[in-house]
């Protein structure tokens, strides 16, 4: 069997505070030594290239982003998207020219006729995103201490797809 072909693409603004948390796994994530097989790239608010690299028939994609759920600032969540469930309800553009939405990049993927394999969201849960005029540089002390916690999780999601088991990442993504 060969050696599944994994991206980690790293997704946020780093002037917008903890949504650069996943622009800053994937660079952390780059000086790792991960197998051949794992593709890691900071795509920051590059939607469309992330959109073109998901038409790239990976087994697995692992996107890193914060992603606001209601927990406590740096909670780390796993979630894998139904997809192909667009928001039918309400027009909205598929590409934003500064920020980046994974699902509304998930839909973009699945307009140009893609069907990724299997796309998993490494999430943190942000204390602030600073505001649309000012912004704001840097992660926040839960969300900064979170990235370590992150590249674990990451590195571990990997792990578990090198060996052909859909119950074993099920299982790392229920903890």
């Amino acid at each position: 069997m060969s050696a599944p072909r994994i991206l980690v693409a790293g997704i946020g603004n780093i002037f917008l505070g903890d949504d650069a948390f996943g622009v800053e796994v994937a660079q952390r994530l780059a000086w790792r030594d991960l197998p051949d097989y794992v593709r890691v790239v900071d795509y920051g608010i590059r939607g469309l290239d992330l959109a073109y690299a998901l038409l790239d028939d990976y087994d697995l994609a692992i996107l890193v982003d914060a992603t606001g759920r209601g927990g406590d600032p740096g909670t780390l969540y796993v979630i894998e998207p139904e997809l192909g469930a667009a928001d039918a309800g309400r027009p909205q553009p598929l590409v934003e020219a500064h920020g980046m939405h994974p699902m509304r990049v998930l839909d973009l993927v699945a307009a140009m006729g893609g069907r990724p394999k299997r796309v998993l969201i490494v999430g943190c849960e942000p204390e602030t995103l600073g505001d649309e005029f000012e912004g704001a540089m840097g992660l926040s002390a839960p969300v900064q201490t979170a990235v370590a916690g992150a590249i674990a999780l990451v590195e571990s999601l990997i792990a578990k797809v090198s060996v052909p088991s859909r119950e074993s990442v099920e299982a790392v993504a229920r903890n």
